[in-house]
């Protein structure tokens, strides 16, 4: 991609104010992630009992739960704690189902056969069903949580590198590349990946949403994070037999939850329409009317 259309790409992804407000939130989120530890007023597990179940005020914005802990501060590193848990779970599909994607599109045969039906094995399974099975055979735990999580979105990475690998193989560039004799390793280096980079950067969007999902699922069942260490989904747990006294306690985890997967799925949605040659083309289409 050229810097002029890098530059094109980047207004018209500004050009949306949806996209707008979804960068700005990440944005938001990105720094409660970093600074959660120093920003908190209170300590996360700081008991005072005689002020439990305070609702909102000045001195405790999000009230406090049953032990007079700040949910607050309990928000904000919790926050940190998906987020952390999110990327590098991403990350970790990212690596290997586009290593596994990219190979078997541009291999293909009897290596692509095998890759594939592992994927497809793996696709049988639902999600969150897929990482509950992980985590009770590996045991509760933050290692364990972000273990799962990428290994059930790591087929579809693998199916989406596969795909745009398979179109980009049969490209004149790549053939001309091959016939010149240019060893493979420098023709996915050069050729075929940054020609993929495109459906693969609205997938991981998309697929840190889901992870964030994962993760407060796998919390609320109490198969994730484990106390002391708050946690978005045991909060929203922990919240159940409050929810008439402080609904508070609920409110604030599931509002940090919905904003922060809302977020991410409306900047996929604005990146697939950058990024997509058709969904660009309207989009340009209709500017110019």
């Amino acid at each position: 991609m050229t810097a002029p259309t890098r530059t094109s790409s980047w207004r018209l992804l500004m050009a949306n104010p949806v996209t707008v407000v979804s960068v700005a939130l990440l944005v938001v989120i990105a720094f409660v992630a970093v600074t959660a530890n120093w920003i908190a007023p209170y300590g996360i597990n700081d008991v005072d009992v005689p002020n439990a179940l305070r609702p909102p005020s000045g001195a405790h914005w999000f009230g406090t739960d049953e032990l007079g802990r700040d949910v607050f501060s309990r928000v904000l590193v919790a926050t940190q704690a998906s987020m952390r848990v999110a990327v590098i779970s991403v990350a970790f599909a990212v690596v290997v189902g586009v290593t596994v994607g990219v190979v078997s599109g541009y291999r293909g045969g009897w290596l692509d056969t095998v890759f594939m039906r592992v994927v497809d094995v793996m696709f049988a399974f639902p999600v969150l069903l897929l990482a509950l099975a992980v985590v009770a055979i590996l045991g509760p735990g933050v290692t364990t949580t972000i273990l799962a999580i990428g290994i059930v979105y790591t087929p579809i990475f693998a199916r989406v590198a596969r795909a745009s690998t398979m179109s980009v193989r049969v490209e004149p560039f790549v053939s001309v590349s091959r016939s010149m004799g240019t060893g493979h390793l420098y023709i996915l280096g050069r050729h075929i990946v940054p020609n993929i980079a495109g459906p693969l950067v609205v997938q991981t969007s998309l697929s840190l949403a889901f992870a964030i999902l994962s993760e407060a699922a796998l919390s609320f069942l109490g198969l994730g994070i484990q106390p002391p260490q708050p946690s978005l989904g045991r909060m929203i747990f922990d919240s159940q037999g409050f929810v008439t006294l402080a609904w508070w306690m609920a409110v604030f985890p599931g509002a940090a939850i919905f904003v922060a997967v809302l977020a991410f799925n409306l900047l996929g949605d604005g990146l697939r329409d950058v990024l997509d040659p058709k969904q660009r083309t309207m989009i340009e289409a209709r500017r110019a009317k």
